[in-house]
């Protein structure tokens, strides 16, 4: 925005050169008005590269340009009435660019202050404000002016477009952002599967269905004697035995089934509309199917089972309770030999 205000002060002394060149106005205008302006530019530039700029919650001091700059081309306005239009002219360009960046507040005070100097102006000009237009020269002035005008009001129409849509992507961007976070906070890096928090509010809904469909039954299932693959082959292969296992159990549920890393190496398959038998039925098969995977691959030399406790959803039963129903028949299939299924 400094380097197009900078721009647009250097073809702003185009219009008065020629002016000057009409006799219009005294050469010193063109010349005052380029050091002025492209100063006034140099000092907004260099409270920004300074960081002195950053202190302010507007760290573009919009309003403070906006101020300084109208207060700049009044000033010429005064110095120069017979071709004031094209001061006013830059006046208005000047509020358009500061519209795009003010708060409404700060453009209520910027537009009463704008009124209140341009009034008081008028008030002690001496001679009008005039659009000469005698020689051709000034023609030449007036038509370049009023393109030049045109030409920034269509900029700062762009540049308000481009704004809009930067917003809208960057919302964009922040909404997958916000969905990715989300995701990550209710899924087990590990294994992929939905975490504790996760599958436990999935059980949450599924007790609130059932109350009103068929029945619901959980199975905790664990790893049997998983501290000694980590002890004996690694943590990296304990690791792979967790994936694996996550792996085949969710390629081998239904569509409608919840499945979930409950913590450690234990899991939690939440089966919606499923009775005991059918529970049992179920875990059985997956207790077979994770017997017979072949852990060569992971240069373990040992047969990894599991051990699953299963309890089926009651009258007024809550997560808490099912969960530690189902743990309780957990313990019991391990304390029983593990590699089995027990059903409360």
């Amino acid at each position: 925005m400094l380097v197009v205000q900078a721009i647009s002060y250097v073809l702003g002394d185009v219009v008065l050169w020629i002016y000057a060149y009409a006799g219009s106005v005294s050469p010193a205008i063109p010349v005052i008005f380029l050091l002025c302006g492209t100063g006034l530019t140099g000092v907004f530039a260099a409270l920004s590269e300074f960081g002195i700029s950053d202190r302010f919650d507007d760290h573009f001091l919009t309003t403070p340009q906006a101020a300084t700059n109208i207060a700049l081309q009044l000033g010429f306005l005064l110095a120069a009435p017979e071709i004031g239009y094209f001061f006013l002219s830059v006046v208005f360009v000047i509020f358009g660019y500061a519209s795009l960046r003010m708060t409404s507040r700060e453009a209520v005070i910027l537009w009463a202050l704008a009124v209140a100097t341009v009034a008081a102006v008028f008030l002690v000009l001496k001679t009008p404000v005039a659009v000469p237009l005698a020689a051709r020269a000034e023609w030449l002035a007036g038509a370049f002016s009023f393109g030049l005008t045109l030409g920034q009001c269509a900029y700062i129409g762009l540049f308000g477009s481009t704004m809009r849509k930067r917003l809208h992507q960057r919302t964009v961007e922040l909404r997958l952002a916000y969905q990715r976070i989300e995701e990550l906070a209710q899924t087990d890096d590990l294994t992929g599967l939905p975490n504790r928090r996760s599958v436990v509010k999935m059980l949450d809904d599924e007790i609130a269905r059932g109350r009103r469909a068929p029945p619901c039954s959980v199975a905790m299932i664990d790893i049997d004697w998983f501290k000694r693959i980590n002890d004996g082959y690694g943590h990296p292969a304990g690791d792979e035995v967790l994936r694996t296992l996550a792996i085949t159990v969710f390629a081998n549920i239904r569509a409608n089934d919840r499945f979930g890393r409950y913590g450690g190496e234990e899991f939690l398959l939440v089966l919606p509309g499923t009775g005991r038998d059918e529970a049992e039925r179920i875990m059985e098969r997956l207790r077979r199917i994770v017997a017979e995977i072949d852990w060569k691959a992971f240069e373990i030399d040992r047969t990894v089972t599991i051990s699953a406790g299963i309890a089926t959803l009651v009258h007024d039963d809550s997560s808490d309770a099912i969960l530690a129903r189902a743990d309780r028949a957990l313990y019991a299939a391990k304390a029983s030999g593990r590699n089995r299924i027990a059903v409360v």
